[in-house]
């Protein structure tokens, strides 16, 4: 699974990315354990608190093209610097705010676009400028399930820091550990490191590139079945607690959730990275995003144990953001890898629209009827609608080694 990564200077850029990623999408895809606390201690609402982490979805996807623009023109170390250090301060300033609006800046704004500008579009974009063709698509498997298993490490650990010395110390303790990233990225943008540089003919310029891709109905069709990803994940990050506490199960089991999830998308995003060498990457997409329509079925049907729960995690982990390494192939074979940062986080920002109304509209709901049912069901309608419109996009037969004569 991992050959194409043969060479040590591959390695080192691939596992730098992951590492990047790690901490930032770590820090991020565990905000969700601070929501009760965050409630209790002050009083603000369920439905305030996750406006504010919905803000956080959206400043996430609004800064990935913005970023990816900054790291295709200047070079990604200077973004990745900044962001880890937004992110940090956002997450230190956090435990100072007490209102809904304060919240909106740190938890909504900085650390969003900390983090925002220190993951997918700048990390996958600096890789593949580093590496040959032939190991783009494992390593940006491998750098996703960076993010993954950021997730898996991280939301155990904050939650038993909540436990032990309050969210306020945990969110402190976030902040050191976002600045302890900082030295992978001299790591990977050394030049010594590089094992691959893009064709001069490649260069179109960035905004014609931008304004040719908004007109192309199959980057469009792949915006659309990302906005659905995007909805899907922020539901659950932002309400799987709330959905556990529902069920009279202890906080723990929403922890060891996200934890799963986190682990099962690291053997997910492997399979991903791997596949899209061997696969269509648009056939990779639909049976992702129906397979979490499937899931979410049997969930509801399901009692709700906390065997359910982890089994549900496991499912739904194995797509999570396994979906990041096809969508980023359509992408640099649509428009090539120059400006694959500035175009994959404008997906991204699409991914985040829906990760908005995910985030938003399960405060809401859980405000108004008391459970998330109605989410549960447009989750299941719109996973179903973007596995549909993956499969119309104009994507070239993967073109597979001549056999070797005996």
């Amino acid at each position: 699974m991992l050959r194409s990564l043969n060479s040590r200077a591959a390695l080192i850029v691939t596992l730098s990315a992951a590492g990047i990623l790690m901490v930032t999408m770590g820090a991020r895809q565990s905000l969700g354990l601070f929501v009760s606390p965050l409630n209790s201690s002050t009083g603000l609402g369920i439905a305030t608190i996750s406006f504010a982490l919905a803000v956080g979805q959206f400043m996430w996807g609004a800064i990935q093209p913005v970023a990816g623009a900054f790291a295709d023109r200047y070079g990604a170390a200077k973004v990745l610097v900044a962001g880890l250090l937004v992110l940090a301060f956002g997450s230190a300033l956090t435990p100072f705010m007490g209102s809904g609006f304060g919240l909106v800046v740190s938890l909504g704004l900085l650390s969003a676009m900390g983090s925002g500008a220190g993951s997918f579009s700048v990390l996958i974009g600096a890789a593949a400028q580093r590496l040959p063709v032939e190991a783009r698509g494992t390593a940006s498997g491998v750098i996703n399930a960076g993010g993954s298993f950021g997730q898996f490490v991280f939301a155990p650990v904050l939650q038993k820091l909540i436990q032990s010395i309050g969210w306020m110390g945990a969110m402190w303790s976030l902040a050191l550990m976002t600045l302890a990233a900082l030295p992978l990225v001299r790591v990977l943008v050394d030049p010594k490191h590089a094992t691959h540089h893009h064709a001069a003919h490649e260069d179109a310029g960035l905004w014609r590139t931008v304004r040719q891709a908004m007109g192309d109905r199959s980057y469009l069709l792949l915006h659309a079945g990302f906005f659905t990803c995007g909805f899907h994940i922020a539901f659950l990050v932002t309400h799987l607690p709330g959905e556990v506490d529902l069920c009279g199960l202890p906080p723990t089991v929403a922890s060891w959730s996200l934890a799963i999830i986190g682990l099962s998308n690291i053997v997910g995003s492997l399979y991903a990275g791997a596949s899209v060498s061997r696969y269509r990457s648009k056939h990779i997409l639909a049976a992702m995003y129906a397979s979490r329509a499937l899931l979410v079925a049997i969930y509801l049907m399901a009692p709700k144990t906390a065997l359910t729960f982890y089994l549900f995690a496991a499912g739904l982990g194995f797509t999570w953001l396994a979906t990041v390494p096809p969508t980023a192939a359509i992408v640099g074979k649509l428009f090539g890898i120059r400006y694959l940062g500035t175009l994959f986080g404008l997906t991204l920002l699409s991914h985040q629209i829906g990760g908005f109304l995910g985030a938003w509209l399960g405060g809401i709901a859980i405000t108004r009827f008391g459970d998330f049912s109605w989410m549960w069901y447009a989750d299941m309608a719109l996973a179903a609608m973007a596995a549909v419109v993956n499969l119309p996009i104009r994507e070239a037969p993967v073109l597979r080694p001549a056999a070797q004569p005996a």
